[in-house]
Order: C-alpha cells, then structure tokens, then sequence
C-alpha cells in the first residue's frame, strides 16, 4: 500500500480514533472486538497494542467457540438422523493445537436444517478480489493452490502478513489472508496450510473456473470417468485417465513419487463424494499410499488400496500390498476391494496400471 495512499490514511484515520476513545481510558473497564482480520500491522508496533488478539492462526483458550465441536456434531447428527461421515468430509477439518477437530457451524446448521449435504458457503467480495491474486498466479500461488486441491499441505511463513486486503507481497500473505476467511486451515503446530473439507474444495474448484485454468477443471471433470474405469478394472482406461490429469497438471514438477501422489490424488478429486481418503496410512508392515475407505452411505462401492512406484513396475506396487498386508487395515471390505498398482517409467514417460480384487 502506498505511503499516502487514501487508503492508508483512513485505517490511520479509525485507528487513531479507537485509540483516542479506549487506550488509557478511565471509563473503559473491558473492551471486545470482533471482526475477520487481527488488528492493522504499521511497521512493528500498533497504537492499539492494549488488546489480546485471537484469530484463526492462534485461537488460544477460545479455540472452542470458533466453530462445532466434535462432540457437538455427533449429537446434532444423532438428533436429527443426518449421516456422521458425511457430515464430517463436508464440513470438518480445521484444528487447532488443543482441538483437532472444528466444524463450519453456519454449514452444519444448514445441512441439519435441508437435511441435504451441499455447498452453504456464504461468499464475499473480498474473495473475489482475492480471485484476481489466483488468475495472475501471484508469486506462485497456481501451483500451490494445484497442491492443495491434491490433498497436500503446505508449510508457510505467516508472520509477514500485515493483516489488511491490499498489502501481498508472496504468496504467504495472500494463503494467511485465505486462513483468516476460513478458506485454509491452519497447523499451529506444523504452520502447514490445507483444504480442510469438501465444501471448500468445491469452492476453490469454482474460483478455478473463473480464471481460466482449463487444463485442471478437464483434469477434475475427467475424475468421474477415471473413477467409473477402476471400479471396473479398466486398467487402459485408467492409464489414459491418469496421462490426462499429468498433462494437465504438468505445473507440477514430476520427477518422484511425491509427485506422481499428487497427480494421483487430483486425478481421483471426485472420489471425495463416495470416500473417506487417507494418504500414507499406517498399514500392515508400513504404509498404504492412498486408501479409499467408503462411507457408510456408500458401502456399495468397493474400498481402494493404491500403492504407487517411480520407475519400477505396477506389478510390483500390487506384490508389495499382499506382501506388506496392506489389506488388514480394511477388513470391513475384504469382500469389495480393489488393489490398484501405478507406475510411471520416466524413460517411456508412461503411466502402466495393474487392478487386480482382493482375494
């Protein structure tokens, strides 16, 4: 923001005003305030540095009056004989230090009443200013926003932000402003960024739309098509499926199995609506790459282990699931489930796809 900008000098102007009216003040005992960003940043200090701050990075001990909690959901589901799990892959995914689990409450409240599962999410202007920042790839910001539609996190730097709309100077700033809106959840912990539920990720796939970024939304409207085809153990069309969502998502430096995970995780983006999906999931004697464990409302489709390698054989992916007993992890659908091998050959440049049912 520019130094004498009119901008500049009316947030000068209020805050100014609130000091004048609360710092220091004998008829002021307590003072609350409430709004979507922490105080206004001006060099390092604040003229308001009279108040305790708590926002969606650092909540503290009202952590539990941010949203739902865990319990409050439960008992809300049971009350009004609404799916759990679903309610959960909607709605749930924002935590903080002492609470891991944190419910959108306007949405729960929503789906409760419609006794519908669907996106309530309230829009606003300052999103769609923030949309301009996501169609320019500001600093980067695509290829981030491609990561985390994956199902990836994020470590970020949130100590640069000067808490207003205007003044980005990374990426960093524009993902802290995100986490304030509740459009990002936030690891206290890890200081990791994420897509914490379904109800967002619709919401970013919208905002995708609206910038032109065809290759991911053929990618992500392809998913059904992929999905269909391994259920049906089409392994050429899977392997089709799947050279889409590489080349479409070719933003993504594709050079190991971290990588190949995250085209993976995109390519299968509508199997969100059907699974609970778990990446590195402690299984056996070690850990399952993805697994797709159907919800309750959908134990119609069958369960997903998918084991992925870099440069060695999709026959080997499947040998090391039965080898490692991946599958003890889901024995709720041993009589319905997929084990699924990907490989990419980094010479041909070539996915190949074995998908084979639990025996």
């Amino acid at each position: 923001m520019a130094e004498n900008s009119p901008e500049r000098h009316r947030n000068g102007d209020i805050k100014q005003a609130l000091r004048n009216l609360l710092k220091d003040r004998e008829y002021v005992a307590l003072a609350y305030m409430t709004g979507i960003l922490p105080i206004k940043k001006y060099g390092s200090h604040s003229a308001l540095n009279m108040f305790n701050e708590f926002s969606m990075t650092d909540p503290r001990e009202i952590a539990d009056y941010v949203g739902f909690t865990q319990n409050e959901v439960m008992s809300l589901c049971d009350k009004y004989k609404m799916n759990y799990e679903d309610m959960a892959a909607w709605y749930n995914g924002y935590h903080f230090s002492d609470l891991k689990s944190v419910y959108n409450p306007k949405s729960v409240v929503d789906a409760l009443l419609s006794k519908r599962f669907r996106n309530y999410w309230s829009r606003t202007e300052t999103y769609e200013a923030l949309s301009i920042y996501i169609k320019a790839n500001f600093d980067g910001l695509k290829d981030v926003i491609i990561q985390l539609l994956a199902g990836e996190k994020k470590r970020i730097d949130i100590s640069s932000f000067t808490n207003d709309m205007i003044s980005f100077e990374t990426y960093d700033d524009v993902l802290t402003l995100l986490i304030h809106l509740g459009y990002l959840g936030y690891d206290y912990d890890t200081e990791e960024v994420y897509i914490p539920n379904k109800e967002i990720s619709d919401e970013f796939v919208t905002a995708i739309k609206a910038t032109g970024w065809s290759g991911i939304i053929a990618a992500l409207t392809a998913s059904e098509d992929l999905l269909k085809a391994t259920w049906q153990k089409d392994e050429q069309a899977v392997i089709e499926a799947i050279e889409q969502a590489h080349n479409e998502t070719s933003i993504i430096k594709y050079n190991d199995e971290n990588a190949l995970s995250c085209v993976i995780s995109l390519a299968y983006y509508s199997a969100r609506q059907y699974y609970n999906i778990v990446r590195e999931m402690p299984a056996g004697k070690g850990f399952a790459d993805i697994v797709f464990l159907p919800r309750k409302n959908h134990i119609d489709k069958p369960a997903m282990i998918i084991e992925l390698k870099w440069d060695k054989s999709a026959i080997g992916a499947i040998q090391q699931i039965e080898d490692r007993q991946y599958s003890d992890i889901i024995n709720d659908y041993k009589d319905n489930t997929l084990l699924i091998g990907i490989n990419y050959d980094k010479n041909s440049k070539r996915h190949e796809c074995t998908i084979k049912s639990l025996s």
